[in-house]
């Protein structure tokens, strides 16, 4: 029996915030990088982050782990310049541009403007954007993830752990990188329920009405904070924040409260990330970016550029649950047996999840 967890809904999302860009008299910002011992090569692959920053022990910083390793692997240097705003992306890029980059990468949907029209302007420069193919242009790749399918997963698993029958998630901004782990993990839970003749309650986003709790940005601060307290105000013990940095804040919550609640990280195995918070993290629902990237710097140095997107899916482990860590004798003896299952079924079609974020290219 084919087992439907919600028809895609392609319009059903409105993007909130626009990019804001600069104007090139702009003063340059500073840039970083690196240089490979014996350089085999004059190819520069670069890299612009999100105002998260490279240090957000999430996709920024695993975005650039991809393009170091590729860097060294290839005897190149590389450049890397970190954005603190919205207003720093189109100058970032364009920093870039005039450093003679053979490939720049953007990291996130934010970029998705400033990307596009650096593109437009530099035609013989290569771009890459994570998180992004609501565009295309014959110089730039997308690099996108089907999370909702590992989000479902992580749904499943929180459910399952619930005590309180209360789980809940909230976002950085509804974008739909955002968005589509959240439904994802709603989805999961529903699945769950449906399973298991259970009634686990999702608080922090509503399915059907794309409506839920956002902090209205990524950095780790009161809101955010306040955000994930409300969350655990109706009762949750299990939560997943997703959007980079703000997982702090929801950690901070959580000690604070003095409650027995676990957490949810997204885009990184944050376990391995930031060992200050192994002590509440249940899991993780993981991106593929580091080999992502890594595959698209060396294919564009191999002159194997394309601009046909990469998308990760659990069947090209492109997305994935990662492993519960110090909470394996903590969850149900069957669960990781009943994940497996649910994982196989997505990657065979019997079980269908969708997100109106879903990569419009499978």
């Amino acid at each position: 029996m084919k087992i439907t967890a919600r028809k895609a809904i392609a319009a059903a999302i409105a993007v909130v915030g626009s990019v804001a860009l600069l104007a090139g008299c702009a003063s340059a910002p500073s840039t970083s990088g690196g240089s490979a011992t014996g350089t085999k090569s004059s190819f520069l692959p670069c890299m612009v982050s999100d105002g998260g920053g490279f240090n957000d022990h999430s996709f920024n910083q695993l975005g650039l782990e991809g393009l170091v390793s590729a860097a060294n692997s290839l005897g190149v240097s590389y450049k890397k310049v970190q954005s603190q705003t919205s207003a720093d992306y189109a100058p970032n890029i364009s920093t870039m541009v005039t450093q003679n980059c053979n490939l720049i990468i953007t990291v996130g949907f934010n970029l998705s403007d400033a990307t596009k029209a650096a593109a437009a302007s530099n035609p013989d420069t290569k771009f890459a954007i994570i998180d992004d193919d609501e565009f295309t242009a014959s110089n730039v790749q997308p690099i996108i993830f089907d999370t909702a399918q590992a989000a479902f997963l992580g749904g499943y698993a929180a459910a399952s752990f619930s005590k309180t029958g209360v789980v809940g998630t909230f976002g950085g901004q509804q974008i739909p990188t955002v968005t589509i782990f959240m439904d994802g993990f709603a989805d999961g839970v529903a699945y769950f329920n449906q399973q298991k003749h259970k009634s686990v309650r999702v608080v922090g986003w509503n399915v059907a009405s794309q409506k839920g709790s956002f902090t209205g940005g990524f950095a780790a601060n009161d809101t955010a904070q306040n955000t994930a307290q409300g969350i655990i105000d109706q009762g949750a013990d299990v939560i997943m924040p997703v959007g980079g940095p703000i997982y702090q804040s929801a950690a901070t919550a959580i000690k604070n409260s003095g409650k027995s609640i676990a957490m949810i990280g997204v885009d990184a195995d944050v376990y391995n990330t930031d060992p200050s918070v192994r002590s509440i993290l249940l899991t993780s629902v993981m991106k593929g970016i580091s080999p992502s990237v890594e595959a698209v710097v060396k294919a564009t140095e191999a002159g194997k550029f394309s601009n046909t997107p990469y998308v990760g899916t659990l069947k090209n482990d492109g997305v994935g649950l990662a492993p519960f860590h110090d909470f394996a004798s903590k969850v149900d003896p069957n669960l990781q047996k009943e994940l497996d299952t649910i994982k196989a079924g997505i990657i065979d079609g019997s079980i269908t999840v969708a997100s109106p974020s879903s990569p419009k290219q499978q």
